[in-house]
């Protein structure tokens, strides 16, 4: 894919049922980048009918988009977190602007056809965009339920008040409801008493799950789904800020599909005062998706996705130590060439040996607010290693052409403690500008390169991205024990940062 993913992505349906009666092995999936209507002080008290009166003008635009997805053949749709009412509510500011949640099983209630409740008219408007677009409709909005003060998790005020997704069928019936677990800094939202695991099936693909943003972060929900109830469709509204050069929303999004081997459809939402921006239709492989700090407009992404995304995933090769191994060994990629056959293009793992060079001294850097340990890449070729606490990183390098850019490996061992705290092994090649980790989305330097580190943890994102925020997958990657690598021959346009992305889940 080239540029910054800013046009629309269309590919064909295929029929549900081919010719021959079997399944069909692909579905069309839809994912709308919102641009919403805010208001204008979150913070201050509104009516309800104030509140709808917003809200109904982001449902008006859901509406079009689904009838547009429905003329290109989309069978579900997703919308982003926090599309439809907004953001930065008090506890109580955001109270009008909540559905009620009724106590019924799943399945069991159609409120395009059955309006039986008070405060559900946005919940209405959603079944009814779901039964006359044919598809299903997976949406975020903010709901209630009461509770009694027997329940010691139940607030003091007498209610939940929940950050969810909905998800209707292509009949408007209410098939799943997940309540958002990892809330970032969500002073009108209440943490669901207990962790939810919530997966449905549909009639063109089986085992979608759901969970939200800062979600993708944590154990659970979005590991538990995926380890424990083989999710392989993954359902992602977001409403997520960028950060370079490391956590961009396409960046996390297309490396938890390649690390998990599943499909994720991501929706953000689009508000560039804010940095967000970037959705995506993501296969374990290949990416579809639309990322745009300059444009207000939004984007709807339609793209053609794998029924069995095991189809699709990428190659991983078994890594191998030298003969002649050391306390920090450098490991090669192997050399069977059946397994270094990418597309059309061979992949010579090995590779010769370069000659050795005095590296340059580590320095220390500040990237996505933690103190990394860099040591800079110097010459044409070379082998690196700098290390943290018990993480190792290393770098085989040959560059294309010399330039005056600066490149560095750097790694991380520790606990994140700004904007969330969590614990994180990353090893990152990256381009710097005035510092290493500032955000930069332009560059030239064209490497081949294998990296490689001795991780505690097995839950490891490959992170490739390209100038002008084009994103990229390793030709080969994967974990051996406790080594995890990524390798590239030679990217197709300029390195901004390939990363082994590690969450040390235990240790948070």
């Amino acid at each position: 894919m080239s540029g910054a993913g800013c046009t629309l992505f269309l590919l064909y349906l295929l029929e549900v049922i081919s010719v021959d009666g079997h399944p069909a092995e692909h579905y069309m999936a839809a994912v709308y980048e919102h641009h919403p209507t805010l208001t204008a002080d979150p913070r201050a008290p509104h009516t309800r009918s104030a509140a709808l009166e917003l809200m109904y003008k982001n449902v008006a635009v859901y509406e079009e988009q689904v009838k547009e997805a429905a003329r290109l053949g989309a069978q579900i749709i997703v919308f982003p977190e926090d599309g439809i009412h907004g953001f930065n509510f008090t506890r109580e500011s955001i109270g009008p602007f909540l559905e009620f949640e009724p106590a019924l099983p799943p399945k069991a209630w159609n409120p395009c056809l059955e309006p039986r409740f008070n405060d559900t008219e946005i919940l209405q408007r959603l079944s009814c965009m779901a039964s006359y677009g044919k598809m299903y409709v997976v949406a975020n909005l903010g709901t209630k339920r009461p509770c009694q003060h027997l329940d010691p998790h139940c607030p003091p005020d007498g209610r939940y008040q929940f950050n969810s997704d909905v998800v209707f069928s292509a009949n408007g019936t209410l098939v799943a409801i997940y309540h958002k677990q990892n809330l970032y800094f969500e002073a009108g939202f209440d943490t669901p008493p207990e962790v939810e695991h919530i997966v449905f099936d549909t009639p063109f693909a089986s085992r979608f799950g759901l969970f939200t943003c800062f979600d993708i972060m944590f154990l659970e929900p979005a590991v538990g789904l995926v380890k424990q109830h083989h999710v392989r469709h993954v359902l992602y509204p977001t409403a997520w800020m960028n950060q370079l050069p490391l956590l961009s929303a396409p960046q996390i999004q297309r490396g938890f599909a390649s690390s998990f081997n599943v499909n994720v459809l991501a929706a953000n939402i689009h508000e560039t005062s804010l940095g967000m921006t970037g959705s995506g239709i993501y296969t374990p492989s290949k990416s579809t998706y639309f990322y745009n700090l300059k444009s207000a407009e939004g984007r709807l992404i339609v793209a053609q996705v794998p029924v069995d995304p095991s189809t699709e995933s990428p190659m991983q090769g078994e890594l191998k130590p030298k003969a002649s191994q050391t306390q920090n060994p450098v490991f090669d990629l192997p050399l069977d060439n059946s397994v270094c056959e990418v597309e059309e293009q061979s992949v010579h793992c090995g590779g010769r040996p370069v000659a050795p060079h005095k590296p340059a001294p580590a320095f220390f850097s500040e990237m996505m607010y933690d103190n990394f340990t860099l040591v800079p890449i110097t010459g044409a070729e070379g082998e690196l290693q700098v290390c943290a606490n018990s993480l190792c990183c290393h770098l085989r390098y040959r560059k294309a052409a010399l330039s005056g850019e600066l490149y560095a490996l750097g790694v991380f061992d520790g606990l994140h403690t700004v904007h969330g705290t969590y614990y994180l092994q990353v090893c990152a090649l990256v381009k710097c500008g005035e510092t290493c980790g500032e955000e930069i989305t332009e560059a030239s330097g064209v490497l081949d390169f294998q990296m490689w580190g001795n991780f505690s943890t097995t839950y490891v994102f490959p992170l490739l991205l390209l100038s002008d925020m084009v994103l990229d997958v390793a030709d080969q990657w994967g974990c051996a024990g406790n080594n995890c690598y990524m390798h590239k021959d030679k990217t197709s346009s300029g390195l901004v940062t390939a990363s082994l992305y590690g969450r040390w889940y235990e240790k948070d």
